[in-house]
């Protein structure tokens, strides 16, 4: 297996992107952002680059405050639009901390981790209402499909009229709904609860008071006063290169496979569970975020182009129907339910993880199928043989 993990080769481009994000305004009136450089010889923190060069503290600055005034616009709508304000909030918090991830040697250390910290916490607790929300409209509406594959019309029409309809996974799918409605609506109110507790807490008003902060200073290293094209590619291809470690070890082969029985047998049994094997999956799913975070920051040319995007909805679909799939088992061990409904949870439960092997095949034929890198400079993921 071959990766690749060279910086972008075409400078010339780097430089542009990143002049031209210089000059949109978002600069102060003496030309750069307004970040403070430490950790460096003095002289390294107030010599000035020569002119026309783009540091990559002034990269790095500009992009993190895009994405602190992305995170005050989200604050200013919430108390209008919660759902899209919490979108706002997330995304631009996750592109904030991986990004302090990927370009740590550009920032104080303490202060980047303490902010990364609180970024996860925030990103973490208004997720789960979302998720637990998309989970049930998910299980629904694959109990709905499975239940009516292959019956007739006459019986769909006495089911959706209240009738009892036929066959034991008719008869249960109904009752395993309710319990999975049941189930993830519980989960779903306490999540917004603990959103809305956190959300009115001194320590997420600390966090908008850093993130106010950040849209204005930038504590940086000596290293940030470095030409951007210098500095940020080889850390972007440093993100890239764990992203393609970690792909790579995975079990591409068998996951080639249309159908793993192995896998879903392995679901199922207590030598090897599902967690286990899913992630592995999760965290390529995690390192892609952070290699396409990482070539946002202008004066990095972006690896994979389009088909990272493609790839991480892949993975983005594997983490759904993986945690769905644990969803219905945690509601299977539910005490003293009737042998139908257990029955309904059971195809339910192998019909998400047959979405988890569809998914790993997705990717597995994405991956290992790439072209290789054309004849421009961007360097795209190889042949995985």
């Amino acid at each position: 297996m071959t990766t690749t993990s060279e910086p972008p080769r075409d400078r010339t481009a780097a430089r542009r992107t990143g002049s031209t994000a210089v000059a949109s305004g978002k600069t102060t009136p003496g030309g750069e952002p307004p970040a403070r450089t430490t950790g460096g010889p003095p002289d390294t923190a107030v010599l000035a680059p020569p002119a026309g060069t783009l540091t990559a503290g002034r990269a790095l600055t500009g992009y993190l405050r895009e994405q602190a005034t992305a995170f005050l616009r989200g604050l200013g709508l919430r108390s209008e639009r919660e759902g899209q304000a919490d979108a706002l909030l997330r995304g631009s918090a996750r592109r904030i901390a991986a990004v302090l991830h990927t370009y740590a040697p550009l920032t104080e250390p303490g202060w980047a981790e303490a902010l990364r910290g609180e970024l996860g916490w925030l990103t973490s607790t208004l997720g789960r209402e979302p998720q637990h929300t998309g989970r049930l409209a998910r299980l629904l509406e694959a109990l709905r499909r499975l239940s009516t594959a292959g019956v007739p019309e006459s019986v769909l029409a006495e089911v959706e009229g209240g009738g009892t309809g036929s066959g034991p996974l008719a008869l249960g799918a109904a009752r395993a709904a309710a319990l999975l409605e049941r189930q993830l609506t519980l989960a779903r109110t306490r999540a917004h609860s603990a959103a809305l507790q956190a959300v009115g807490s001194s320590r997420f008003h600390g966090l908008a008071d850093s993130m106010a902060v950040l849209a204005s200073e930038v504590p940086l290293t000596g290293r940030a006063a470095d030409p951007a094209p210098a500095v940020l590619p080889p850390l972007a291809a440093q993100a890239y290169q764990r992203l393609c470690d970690a792909a790579d070890a995975l079990p591409l082969g068998r996951a080639a496979l249309p159908y793993n029985a192995e896998a879903v047998q392995a679901s199922l049994g207590a030598e090897l569970t599902a967690d286990l094997q899913d992630a592995p999956w999760h965290q390529v799913r995690i390192l892609l975020r952070l290699a396409r975070y990482a070539a946002e920051v202008p004066g990095v040319e972006p690896y994979g182009d389009d088909r990272l995007v493609e790839a991480a909805q892949v993975l983005g679909r594997h983490r759904e129907a993986a945690e769905s799939a644990a969803a219905v088992a945690a509601a299977a061990r539910t005490p003293r339910i009737a042998p139908a409904t257990a029955y309904a949870l059971g195809v339910l439960h192998a019909d998400q993880r047959h979405e988890v092997e569809a998914a790993r095949f997705a990717f597995s034929r994405l991956w290992q199928g790439l072209p290789p890198a054309p004849e421009g400079d961007r360097p795209l993921p190889g042949p995985r043989g």
